[in-house]
């Protein structure tokens, strides 16, 4: 700062040194133009001024309009998926029982068996041509469970038997049928629906020993009744007359089986 002489001289001479320095204010020669806004626009709806333009009937209720802005198109689609799920309802209402998918008639089941349980009572011959292999394996389950709870392990024994009954008896009535057609689900069926009265005997043998006098006679009984429904449920089932004595031989036989099973 020694090239000035005092304060003064370096204010003073400052604008006149350096004229890049400009404070003058500039002129404004130009006019400014505001932009003006047409306020009736087609972008508003065509009924928001009808909806305001009449008062409220009651209270605050008037001001507001549910349609006012509903777009058109949003309530076709809406009202087109509202249908598409009716008819997704509509298809799951048409579908038939889960049983009925599975092929389990509990209807068919309780008239086998109360066929097995009165072998005089009369029975409907397309019920026992059915394939139902659902009270079978429950019956088989069940004496295999009573024989275990007796202390006997004979689950391959009684599928074993019953096997082999069951192409033997398919073989046989092969042979012996002449009206109807035999199916190995249908001479299945009936096996192990007349497998009941073993399941009875199992039972019993639980509570009691029948390894005695009583026990054969009850043993007997059991067979007995099984051999009587089995050939009459296969006489029915396959139109065959005057046969019924002819295949309840060997019903009592293989039923013989699986008493020997249950008392031994």
């Amino acid at each position: 700062m020694s090239q000035f002489g005092g304060p003064n001289e370096f204010y003073g001479s400052g604008p006149s040194a350096d004229a890049s320095y400009n404070f003058d204010m500039p002129e404004f020669g130009q006019e400014l133009n505001f932009q003006s806004f047409d306020n009736t626009q087609p972008s508003v709806p065509p009924n928001y001024d009808a909806a305001y333009a009449q008062p409220p009937a009651q209270g605050l209720g008037g001001f507001y309009d549910p349609t006012a802005y509903t777009d058109p198109a949003f309530a076709a689609d809406k009202s087109g998926k509202q249908g598409s799920t009716a008819g997704a309802g509509n298809e799951f209402d048409d579908e038939p029982p889960l049983l009925e998918e599975l092929g389990i008639n509990p209807n068919h089941i309780f008239q086998k068996t109360l066929a097995v349980l009165n072998p005089l009572r009369g029975t409907d011959q397309q019920i026992l041509q059915d394939t139902d292999m659902a009270g079978p394996l429950v019956f088989c389950l069940t004496l295999g469970g009573f024989l275990l709870l007796s202390g006997k392990v004979t689950f391959s024994y009684i599928y074993g038997i019953g096997v082999m009954g069951c192409i033997f008896f398919y073989c046989l009535l092969s042979l012996m049928v002449t009206r109807s057609q035999v199916t190995f689900g249908a001479v299945a069926s009936v096996l192990g629906y007349c497998l009941l009265p073993m399941v009875v005997l199992s039972g019993i043998n639980i509570l009691i020993t029948i390894q005695g006098t009583l026990g054969l006679i009850v043993s007997a009984i059991s067979i007995f009744w099984c051999a009587i429904s089995a050939s009459k449920l296969f006489a029915t089932a396959f139109s065959m007359d005057h046969q019924q004595l002819l295949i309840a031989y060997p019903c009592a036989v293989l039923y013989g089986g699986f008493a020997l099973i249950t008392i031994y």
